[in-house]
């Protein structure tokens, strides 16, 4: 008769250690390639694209919607240049991307010019080829991020019938009347739907986001998952249910 030596608890510890790692590699190694090739998720910072996006709104981004290109990979490595299976977004679209000047930085604003295109904005009103985007004014109200500031909620309607809500803060505005932008091939001119308050392709690379090359797109906004108020945080547990409950689950326009 043999008899079976179990193993010496040293040696169980370190098979268990062992698998453990296993599992926790091949699960971050999954979730790596995920967030690399499929979806990522990313929170609003700011208010630059109110009323449709508001700060602490968390949104999934779709990573194939255009192809992939080294900003699709997290700490934007020095890949080769170009995109794998690469298709361009389309005037409307809200994109995320990596700053130009800084692609550390991940930013989101609409697609408002494609390559070739001639953009302007005359009197707070988009020209693209001289011809005006439809605006329809839908009455007044209050800064979603900031209260105190009264603003004119302006429907604008894309050529293929896409239509979202911005903001206008008033006549006078910086930005509301610019010089005629030629889009350079490859690049995009991006604008934030709270035209007051935003950074975009309006002002050069070194103060905006300037003209946006097509290899620093990251993907195309889907919805809002869920939205936390201002203030909250994660080294904060207090703070963890301070959600804004009508936020869930939108389609980002």
């Amino acid at each position: 008769m043999t008899n079976i030596v179990p193993p010496s608890a040293p040696t169980t510890l370190r098979r268990e250690i062992l698998e453990i790692l296993r599992i926790v590699g091949a699960g971050l190694a999954i979730a790596l390639a995920l967030r690399v090739v499929v979806f990522q998720p990313f929170t609003i910072p700011s208010s630059s694209m109110e009323p449709g996006l508001v700060t602490g709104d968390y949104i999934i981004v779709s990573k194939f919607a255009y192809g992939w290109s080294r900003a699709s990979v997290p700490l934007h490595p020095p890949l080769p240049a170009g995109r794998l299976l690469g298709k361009g977004p389309k005037r409307g679209d809200v994109v995320v991307f990596r700053l130009p000047r800084d692609p550390s930085q991940v930013w989101i604003k609409r697609v408002i010019g494609l390559p070739g295109d001639r953009v302007r904005v005359s009197g707070g009103r988009v020209f693209i080829n001289e011809v005006p985007l439809p605006q329809t004014p839908l009455g007044v109200t209050q800064d979603h991020d900031a209260p105190e500031r009264t603003v004119l909620q302006v429907g604008e309607r894309q050529a293929d019938g896409r239509h979202y809500v911005t903001y206008d803060g008033g006549a006078g505005q910086p930005g509301d009347d610019t010089e005629t932008y030629v889009v350079p091939a490859g690049q995009y001119f991006m604008m934030g739907d709270n035209r007051d308050n935003s950074l975009d392709s309006r002002w050069p690379g070194e103060v905006g986001v300037g003209f946006l090359p097509a290899d620093n797109i990251l993907g195309k906004a889907g919805f809002v998952l869920a939205s936390w108020k201002p203030g909250a945080a994660l080294y904060k547990p207090w703070t963890w249910l301070n959600l804004q409950w009508d936020r869930f689950a939108r389609p980002i326009r």
